[in-house]
């Protein structure tokens, strides 16, 4: 942050530094000799350029008027540029006037004087905000691309991990001797079994293909894991579900609440005796989507560092820049809540 600031400051000050040089030649090439208020107006004007530019920064930051800017903030950003330039005309004109910085020959009102600034010194602010701009888009494009690149090499990362051991084998033997165990019994179910076991082991093979998926889908997903497991828990499988109807439709990264039930199966019926009560709530609060996850379980200190937990909070930190928020914690003596908290991308 101190290395970003100071970049920020060698730039301004160069920057304007360099447009006074600028003046200062062409100045010289058209006038043979410049009048005794020559530098100290420009002084002037180097002087307020920097603090004007350096408001205008700092209320775009405030204001979060930085690229990629929503549509709805266009306005902000065109005030801004608008109060900007009459506040530099007005108080160029005002200390021009306070310490007699022109020439008595030709002395103009303040108004006038105001209207001549903002029409040839608000180019030079259009500029610097074009630069400022400019050069920002470009960083938030080369993070986007870095933050793309890590995205691809994290999934592709989890994709195989679901597979070697969160999809483990012994959860693709448990699921085949259950089938297997169908077979005679009940056929219909295991054919059912089959194939809810097909679309879990192809949903995580094509996970590195797309960012995010629909919740609809990625809760059809893991019914067909959950059925899987009601098949080896009969009865102590308890699974409720609370959905808004409203967020079946809004995208989630895919796996992400796979994961988290997993994690609740493995920490709750995997470790503790007796039934156990999956609850799966998706609603909207405040233009976000909260996602929770809740199973019948004691949760352990290093439950909280294993790789689908932490990759859940690396993924949701590069998809949505640190405006997601993912945390799990024992919210009852015998009940462990997993949280998830995404943006809502219009």
């Amino acid at each position: 942050m101190k290395k970003h600031a100071s970049l920020y400051w060698i730039c301004q000050i160069a920057g304007w530094l360099s447009y006074g040089l600028t003046i200062i030649f062409f100045s010289k090439m058209l006038e043979k000799q410049l009048s005794s208020i020559f530098y100290p107006r420009l002084v002037v004007t180097i002087l307020l350029g920097i603090l004007t530019t350096h408001l205008v920064r700092k209320s775009m930051n405030r204001f979060s008027l930085m690229p990629p800017m929503p549509l709805n903030h266009w306005w902000r950003f065109f005030l801004i540029i608008l109060v900007a330039a009459n506040c530099y005309s007005f108080l160029s004109s005002y200390i021009i006037e306070f310490f007699k910085l022109y020439d008595p020959g030709r002395k103009f009102p303040v108004e006038k004087r105001f209207l001549v600034s903002l029409v040839i010194d608000t180019p030079i602010i259009l500029v610097w905000i074009s630069i400022y701009i400019l050069w920002h888009y470009i960083e938030f494009t080369n993070s986007e691309a870095i933050n793309k690149v890590k995205l691809e090499t994290l999934i592709k990362e989890l994709e195989l991990a679901t597979i070697k051991s969160q999809i483990n084998p012994h959860f693709i033997f448990n699921a085949l001797n259950s089938i297997r165990a169908l077979v005679e019994e009940d056929p219909q179910r295991a054919r059912q079994a089959i194939t809810e076991l097909s679309n879990i082991l192809r949903s995580s093979i094509q996970v590195d293909k797309v960012e995010v998926t629909s919740l609809s889908k990625e809760l059809d997903i893991v019914k067909d894991y959950l059925a899987l497991e009601y098949i080896r828990f009969a009865d102590r499988l308890v699974v409720e579900y609370d959905i808004e109807e409203r967020s079946l439709e809004n995208q989630i990264p895919p796996m992400m609440l796979q994961t988290l039930v997993e994690n609740a199966i493995k920490h709750g019926l995997g470790k503790q005796p007796g039934d156990c009560l999956i609850k799966i709530i998706s609603k909207f609060e405040n233009e976000k989507q909260i996602l929770i996850v809740q199973n019948t379980g004691v949760l352990e200190r290093k439950d909280k560092d294993g790789f689908g937990l932490k990759s859940t909070r690396e993924r949701l930190n590069i998809l949505y820049r640190g405006e997601a928020m993912f945390e799990i914690y024992q919210c009852l003596p015998t009940q462990v809540t997993a949280k998830l908290v995404i943006p809502i991308k219009h």
